[in-house]
């Protein structure tokens, strides 16, 4: 994208005329037609102002700096969606080839290997794509609550896996069993709803107090 391309984006985003940005600028309406079209470039006097009014900065104006970063973003959204639909698409095949395996070829070892090798691809690309491609915000420094979470979570996911072992074996009902996995998110999900409202709720109190005052 040319600084022409640019400026015309940045002017339609904004909802402007050229005849308003040039009065802000203090230039005729066809030297903002002009930078538009890339018959000429805005003059180094008019840069600052221009990046002040649009609230960039001259790197973004100049190099579309902005304008790579977000592209980034998108593909990275896209590597991410696709990846994660691949991953539930995985787990879906791993309990088919439970069923088939128990079902058609009467074979439980063969459709359990199966299931865990799936599975097993299914979480790597998972956590791969979450470490590569997820959003790369800031990161703020942990918080006790962060940390609680955390370790309840650990835990939940600790007695699921041992009761999942412990009931399949018992019962050998392993095309049924992997629910307790859809039971120990739904758990996780829970701790972090009522840590999250807890939160929620304590900010709320924080703010009514500073009203008060």
């Amino acid at each position: 994208m040319t600084i022409g391309e640019r400026l015309l984006k940045l002017r339609k985003e904004k909802n402007i005329s050229q005849e308003e940005l040039a009065n802000v600028l203090d230039v005729s309406r066809q030297t903002i037609s002009k930078w538009e079209t890339d018959q000429t470039t805005p003059d180094f006097d008019k840069i600052i102002p221009l990046c002040e009014y649009f609230g960039i900065t001259s790197d973004e104006l100049l190099s579309g700096k902005k304008d790579i970063i977000e592209s980034k973003k998108e593909d990275n959204k896209k590597i991410f969606a696709r990846n994660i639909a691949i991953s539930v698409g995985l787990y879906i095949l791993s309990l088919v080839f439970v069923i088939v395996s128990a079902e058609v070829f009467n074979n439980e070892i063969l459709g359990v290997s199966l299931f865990f090798i799936t599975i097993a691809i299914a979480t790597t690309l998972i956590v791969y794509t979450a470490i590569n491609y997820g959003s790369k915000k800031e990161k703020k420094r942990e918080t006790k609550k962060d940390k609680t979470v955390k370790q309840v979570c650990e835990i939940i996911d600790i007695l699921g896996v041992v009761i999942y072992f412990i009931v399949s074996f018992l019962t050998m009902a392993w095309h049924i069993t992997w629910i307790i996995f859809l039971i120990i998110g739904l758990c996780e999900a829970i701790v972090k709803l009522i840590f999250g409202l807890s939160e929620d709720n304590k900010e709320e109190i924080k703010e009514g107090e500073k009203e008060n005052e």
